[in-house]
């Protein structure tokens, strides 16, 4: 019979393709582990990686073993936690994550609810990049997160909830060179340009738009996950903000900062949705958590 201190080194591997690192992060010796990939592919009668080049990969028949221990490790992580749920009675804390534009956008008033709702529970909210929060979800440190999932691949073990769709454009300091008239990207350019860190879909477009002078796209004036501080830079400075509508009201509405008229800016979007574990009974503040997310934005 397999066990899921096997699936747990299968799954290890995978991650680093790399023996000594894999039993590092199981907490094995190197010839331990080993011995447990070797137990393994006993048990199951399967070659499970092959080594060509120095380099470590999973077979077919690995990558068909790794796909499905992947669900049950997350089953049984899930059970133990509702055991420990029961247990316990109720819930006494709820670590949750944010990306930057729903950070600035929609937490404030939802950690306000959960505080008036659910006083004794402690919360802890991260707030990073999608990629950082996926990898924080799948390693059960945070029991959902609330971001942009356009670079987020689908997944059968990933529970996707869309809740919005924020349009971005460039915002500039009133008074700036180009607060009037229509102006090109490249203009917008050469002033600098500030966001948090773009998914590779954006990236590519912008990398496009640059394309019509011949020139590779150089790296941002700043990239940052902290939208207030993005702002604030802008009001400071000739930088260009790249932001989305919602987050840049505050300061349009105290006539702060302008929307820049960009000709050949393309439509971008941030989808922003809740992101939680397939088949996970969410703890009662948890839900509670989401379905105030759902209701800032009705």
């Amino acid at each position: 019979m397999l066990n899921l201190n096997q699936l747990e080194h299968l799954l290890a591997l995978d991650e680093t393709r790399h023996f000594a690192k894999a039993a590092d992060k199981v907490h094995l010796s190197q010839p331990a582990f080993s011995r447990s990939i070797q137990a393994l592919e006993r048990q199951t009668g399967l070659i499970l990686f092959e080594r060509k080049s120095g380099e470590i990969r999973p077979t077919p028949a690995g990558q068909f073993l790794i796909d499905r221990a992947r669900k049950l490790v997350l089953e049984a992580r899930a059970v133990q936690r509702d055991i420990h749920l029961y247990q316990r009675g109720e819930v006494g804390e709820l670590a949750f994550g944010v990306g930057p534009f729903p950070c600035a956008t929609l937490a404030r008033g939802v950690i306000e609810n959960i505080r008036n709702e659910f006083p004794k529970v402690a919360l802890q909210t991260e707030i990073a990049s999608p990629a950082e929060l996926l990898a924080m979800l799948l390693k059960e440190e945070i029991e959902f997160f609330v971001a942009d999932t356009g670079d987020i691949d689908t997944a059968p073990y990933l529970q996707l909830e869309p809740l919005m769709r924020q349009y971005g454009h460039l915002y500039a300091r009133v008074g700036h060179p180009l607060a009037s008239g229509a102006h090109t990207f490249e203009q917008a350019w050469e002033y600098g340009i500030a966001s948090v860190k773009l998914p590779d879909p954006l990236k590519n477009g912008l990398r496009q738009l640059l394309q019509h002078s011949n020139r590779n796209l150089p790296q941002l004036a700043l990239e940052c996950d902290d939208v207030n501080l993005l702002h604030q830079l802008t009001l400071n400075t000739n930088t260009v903000v790249a932001s989305t509508d919602l987050a840049a009201k505050p300061w349009i509405d105290k006539q702060q900062l302008v929307q820049l008229n960009i000709t050949d800016f393309p439509a971008l979007f941030s989808n922003i949705s809740i992101v939680s574990l397939s088949n996970r009974v969410r703890s009662p503040v948890a839900s509670y958590a989401t379905a105030q997310f759902k209701q800032t934005v009705i």
